[in-house]
């Protein structure tokens, strides 16, 4: 029958102290010593590591006075000879600094100068006149503090991550919850809705709401999840510098961005620069590889579905010599142009198809010339010295159109009605 398993690690460590002496007395003497060691502990930490006396948290140092508490008090416990324990102490540690959003690194960094403290303790303090041997001592110490670190850090980034994936994928099933309401629109005597949009600040007086649309010039990039993370996360780095809320997330093969700020203090004070205006110069701040398109400013969240509308329009405008397109800077024209285009096209007049092979036929000489006629304000030499062609031959030309369509260009309605049938083919 085989004998018990030779101890390992923590455990090996602490036979060996017990071997030579040092343990049970070093445990003793560490509880007698408790306040101090627990004292000169935090304060190492503080000194050493930047992170902790930069915080703006209130609740940081109290816990790592707390923390410090315990971890004097489990090592008191191992030095007088116990077993090592499950450190649960540990995991609720990592669980807080990862709901605080304290970075690992430095909780890690404190562990270690905290063991480095604790070993010269351990030397210093060690039973004197029973024949310990120093040297045996002080690698014994060492071993101690590497064996104590190794197993708190581990259980601490085991923790610390898993709490940290679970809060990240809460907050994503938050953030895409808080997005479908305020792009889909809500029932406003909802009140399950009304408390969602109220605890994220929703439902303040006073607000003005804009709404940008990105994707990747190569539309089938937002495919690619990995792609759409960067250019969501690019996004959101370039609207970080904005005072106010910003929610950003990938919706419908879109980065979808909804950016709020106060519109004015109060009823009695001027209103503030418009949303849009703020948002543009940050997303011109994008690289050239996405276009994005913006609405204007709204003054709720029940218009916040209508400027969604307003940024997918943008986006369709935005292309790479354009990148970042504001709804309210769109022609008049091309606005009408988009939205009566599907309607008009079955409804075009037959000479609209003559025109098109006449103007194929004439590397489409014929439709330049309209354009260059419009642009010159119907002057004929304007026209001439824009196509750097005689008047005569932009004389022609308008008359082969009306020979082709029955409308003269020379007059303004004439010109309207040809130059509209001209781009709702398009």
């Amino acid at each position: 029958m085989p004998g018990n398993p030779e101890p390992t690690g923590l455990e090996a460590v602490i036979e060996r102290l017990r071997a030579m002496g040092a343990v049970p007395a070093l445990g003793r003497r560490l509880e007698a010593d408790r306040a101090a060691a627990q004292a000169e502990l935090r304060k190492t930490i503080v000194e050493q590591i930047p992170a902790f006396s930069e915080t703006r948290n209130p609740e940081i140092l109290p816990e790592l006075a707390a923390h410090s508490a315990r971890h004097v008090d489990e090592i008191a416990r191992l030095l007088s000879g116990h077993p090592p324990g499950n450190f649960d102490f540990v995991a609720e540690n990592a669980r807080r600094r990862a709901e605080q959003r304290f970075p690992l690194e430095a909780t890690l960094h404190a562990y270690r100068c905290g063991l480095r403290s604790m070993s010269t303790w351990m030397r210093a303090n060690a039973p004197a006149g029973d024949g310990i041997d120093e040297r045996q001592l002080a690698d014994a110490a060492a071993d101690f503090a590497i064996e104590y670190t190794d197993a708190i850090s581990n259980l601490l980034t085991a923790e610390y991550v898993a709490q940290a994936r679970q809060l990240a994928e809460a907050e994503g099933d938050r953030r895409t919850e808080l997005m479908n309401i305020l792009l889909g629109g809500y029932d406003e005597s909802d009140g399950r809705v009304a408390r969602i949009l109220r605890r994220a600040g929703y439902l303040e007086q006073r607000q003005s709401y804009c709404v940008a649309l990105a994707q990747p010039a190569d539309a089938r990039e937002m495919e690619n999840p990995a792609r759409a993370r960067r250019l969501a996360d690019a996004v959101a780095g370039a609207l970080r510098r904005l005072v106010g809320r910003q929610l950003v997330g990938v919706r419908d093969a879109h980065v979808v961005a909804i950016v709020s700020d106060t519109r004015r203090l109060s009823g009695w004070t001027a209103p503030q620069t418009r949303l849009a205006d703020r948002i543009y110069p940050e997303l011109m701040r994008i690289g050239p590889a996405a276009v994005i398109g913006m609405s204007t400013d709204v003054p709720s969240t029940a218009h916040i579905p209508k400027a969604h509308g307003q940024a997918q329009v943008a986006l369709d405008f935005a292309h790479a010599g354009d990148r970042v397109v504001r709804y309210a800077a769109i022609p008049v024209r091309q606005m009408v142009l988009r939205h009566a285009r599907e309607s008009v096209q079955p409804a075009l007049p037959a000479w609209s198809d003559a025109l098109a092979r006449a103007d194929a036929a004439a590397n489409g000489a014929l439709v330049a010339t309209l354009r260059a006629y419009a642009a010159a304000d119907m002057n004929v030499l304007g026209a001439a010295k824009a196509l750097a062609v005689h008047a005569n031959t932009v004389y022609g030309r308008l008359q082969r159109v009306e020979e082709i369509t029955g409308h003269d260009a020379r007059g303004y309605a004439a010109l309207t009605e040809l130059l509209l049938a001209i781009d709702c083919r398009l």
